[in-house]
């Protein structure tokens, strides 16, 4: 029997949480497809297409209570990724429902032509992204998916932090009338949002104030970015955190105000510092002459090293402790 895979959280994480008032919720995987299972009761258009990934993709439920609305292709992406055009092209609302690192890779000309040229309102679901398969190695991380798809004309890129912007971004797919996709990971999240928080495609949510440093930050990084405000506060160190769930299109005006009220900016993202939202960001506040002190936490140009996400998180410095020792670098070399 396997040892279980450790927490993401450190103890002192999981004490600050505690502070915050946070709860923790179910994987946005799990939310996904608890979501999806809700539309498709309403809609018999809601079509579910999965490469031999049911199961990782928490369709298996789905599968058993409409069997008539989901297809299998078997391990056969780039047969996914058209069929769910075709479907989309035929007036259905097609997900589809595959690990990212094969979706984004192995069709990616299915991507460019089938669904964004051909301008066909389908949703890509990528899950399991980033280092969700830790253990697995570099063939199963998907770092790359954010940098080819932004190069993508047509797409709106989706990367939810937790419960609350998971529901949502499934349910703004699902009205979308121009090609989506999410990228979903695998671990338990905590909740991040209030119930009166407005969620909208190409809007950043500002989950904290602060005009010391500013957390730029999305997907299952968020969470750490608070975690690390919070220590931060405790030493008179204000940090603003961005939940930029949306990579494409990017609220430029929203990261603009937080590079120019703020000393400093630390992007955080579960993916290769090249090609994601860090440089979209760094681009965005130099093209309008924003230069302030920045840094980029990532998975930085290398071999990942195997293990846990949480390990790979921790290694990397995507944690409260790395994140609070990273802002305060940048604020004494200002």
């Amino acid at each position: 029997m396997s040892a279980p895979a450790p927490s993401m959280f450190t103890s002192a994480a999981k004490t600050m949480a505690e502070k915050l008032g946070l709860q923790m919720g179910r994987a946005n995987l799990d939310e996904f497809a608890a979501t999806l299972e809700e539309l498709a009761k309403a809609n018999p258009n809601i079509v579910a297409v999965t490469s031999d990934s049911r199961g990782s993709g928490k369709l298996a439920p789905f599968g058993k209570a409409f069997p008539k609305q989901i297809v299998e292709v078997g391990i056969a992406e780039q047969n996914l990724v058209g069929i769910t055009a075709g479907l989309a092209a035929c007036g259905k609302k097609a997900f589809g429902v595959s690990p990212s690192c094969f979706l984004t890779a192995r069709s990616l000309e299915q991507i460019k032509n089938d669904v964004c040229y051909s301008d066909v309102p389908a949703v890509l679901v990528g899950i399991s992204s980033g280092v969700s398969y830790g253990a697995l190695g570099t063939t199963h991380h998907s770092l790359h998916d954010l940098a080819v798809l932004r190069a993508i004309n047509n797409l709106t890129i989706i990367v939810p932090a937790d419960n609350f912007e998971s529901r949502q971004a499934i349910l703004a797919a699902a009205q979308a009338a121009k090609p989506v996709f999410v990228r979903f990971g695998k671990a338990a999240m905590y909740g991040l949002h209030k119930p009166e928080t407005k969620f909208a495609v190409g809007k950043a949510i500002t989950l904290r104030e602060g005009n010391d440093v500013a957390f730029i930050a999305n997907g299952e990084t968020v969470i750490h970015a608070v975690l690390a405000a919070a220590q931060l506060a405790e030493r008179g160190i204000q940090a603003r955190v961005l939940s930029v769930h949306t990579v494409k299109p990017l609220d430029t005006e929203t990261i603009l105000k937080a590079g120019r009220e703020c000393k400093a900016v630390v992007t955080v993202e579960e993916h290769m510092v090249h090609g994601g939202l860090s440089e979209a960001v760094a681009a965005t506040l130099l093209q309008a002459g924003v230069c302030k002190p920045f840094r980029i936490v990532g998975i930085p140009d290398e071999e990942t090293v195997p293990g846990a996400q949480a390990d790979i998180f921790r290694h990397y410095g995507i944690s409260m402790e790395g994140l609070s020792e990273m802002a305060v670098k940048l604020l004494k070399a200002k």
